[in-house]
């Protein structure tokens, strides 16, 4: 005799930890690699010498946008969930993954920009050493922050949110807002100092 299985059973297909766990993995393998060939390609259209004459780097700018579109984006994810309105929170929150990518890509290139701007003479006791490291600490607590989204966004594909469970996505606005902040005071001292 066949064993009995409800249409239910055939329809819904349940995500194992393992299963989240290699799905975070690859996505986390594929933001770390597009970030690198965004950045490796900003390099190479905005070198250092492409603005000779500023101190500031330009990209700083786009970055801060892009920031702000995350912060925008992970509003809007909880707005959208706290409805259930699950296609729209699933979409802001690959819009906050993809600003985030493109946020680590476009800081490793101004990074880049003011190591290579830095003049050897200030680089032990001038501004610019301890600007460049600021910038590249928020950088790599940014890269955290991508990270702790990614694994918030391969939960929220496997149906782990609804209205009453959601504070994961919470506190991982709450982690960017105040990288947000932290950016904004990093971004005065650059602006200071250039």
């Amino acid at each position: 005799m066949l064993p009995q299985h409800s249409a239910e059973e055939f329809t819904t297909t349940r995500v194992t930890r393992s299963d989240v766990a290699l799905r975070f993995a690859g996505a986390a393998v594929a933001v770390a690699f597009a970030a690198g060939l965004i950045a490796w390609g900003l390099m190479r259209w905005f070198p250092p010498s492409t603005f000779p004459t500023l101190q500031f780097p330009p990209l700083f700018g786009l970055s801060t946008l892009l920031l702000l579109l995350g912060s925008y984006s992970l509003s809007r994810a909880i707005a959208a969930v706290r409805r259930e309105r699950q296609t729209m929170f699933r979409r802001y929150l690959l819009q906050a993954v993809f600003a985030g990518t493109v946020f680590v890509a476009v800081q490793i290139s101004a990074l880049n920009w003011l190591i290579h701007r830095q003049l050897p003479d200030e680089a032990a006791t001038g501004a610019g050493a301890f600007v460049i490291v600021a910038a590249g600490l928020h950088a790599m607590h940014f890269v955290v922050a991508v990270w702790f989204l990614i694994f918030i966004t391969v939960w929220a594909l496997a149906d782990r949110y609804d209205h009453e469970y959601y504070f994961g996505v919470t506190v991982c606005a709450w982690f960017w807002h105040a990288l947000s902040v932290a950016w904004c005071a990093v971004l005065a001292v650059i602006a200071i100092t250039a």
